[in-house]
């Protein structure tokens, strides 16, 4: 059973609300959890600041147990400080749809 940390959608049409929940990776994104972590507001209030909330001793005990963070997730982790920072995505081709770069690639492994 891989146990994945990820974010599960509330909130109303236009104005999503997300809490952070551990949960089987085969259970439906708004399904059953284990355990709930904390909260992620995406709309910023009117001081222009997102809220993000998680209990820390909770999420580096599911991460010792083999929890995996969604890349969503992590990058909010890194946002708090609970995980390193992830890198920045840097694009050879700004721009480009990522399947245009993908045959490109294979265009030039084939000569």
């Amino acid at each position: 059973m891989v146990v994945r940390i990820r974010l599960q959608r509330f909130g109303r049409k236009h104005l999503p609300f997300y809490r952070i929940v551990v949960a089987d990776s085969r259970a439906p994104r708004d399904g059953r959890f284990i355990e709930n972590l904390g909260t992620y507001n995406p709309i910023p209030s009117k001081d222009m600041v997102k809220e993000i909330t998680a209990n820390g001793e909770r999420v580096k005990y599911w991460m010792t147990c083999g929890a995996q963070p969604s890349d969503r997730v992590a990058w909010l982790f890194g946002k708090i400080g609970l995980l390193p920072p992830s890198p920045p995505r840097i694009s050879e081709f700004p721009g480009v749809p990522r399947s245009l770069v993908k045959a490109m690639k294979a265009e030039t492994t084939k000569k």
